[in-house]
């Protein structure tokens, strides 16, 4: 599976963002897949998790903000940012896995798309 990231831009606090992740190869609906940032000095962090299955789980820093789908037959994971702050600054990176599990743990993702940079200013 090959990812593709999209959607990343500079906003001011409160407003909203879409990121796109387009994956390329087979059964991409056997693929647990996931969003993680990493901020400037920070480690890379979880964000959100959509199960092969559709169950979804977020970070607590983003849920009631974030929304993260999939679209199997356009092979697409999309994250819906909403009431963005300046913390949420970061570059977005998607990811794949096939074990479905651990979904918080970077390494367990044996896929991974560029990164898209966001930006939010006070």
């Amino acid at each position: 599976v090959q990812l593709q990231a999209s959607g990343g831009g500079a906003v001011q606090a409160g407003g909203s963002l879409r990121l796109s992740c387009a994956a390329s190869g087979h059964s991409f609906r056997s693929y647990s897949a996931g969003w993680f940032r990493q901020g400037p000095g920070k480690d890379r962090e979880f964000v959100a998790h959509v199960h092969w299955s559709g169950n979804t789980y977020y970070a607590d820093s983003v849920k009631g903000r974030f929304i993260i789908s999939r679209d199997n037959a356009k092979k697409t994971v999309h994250l819906q940012m909403n009431s963005l702050k300046p913390e949420d600054t970061a570059v977005y990176y998607c990811a794949a896995q096939m074990v479905g599990k651990d979904y918080w743990r970077p390494n367990v993702y044996g896929y991974w798309g560029q990164g898209t940079q966001v930006t939010v200013s006070s």
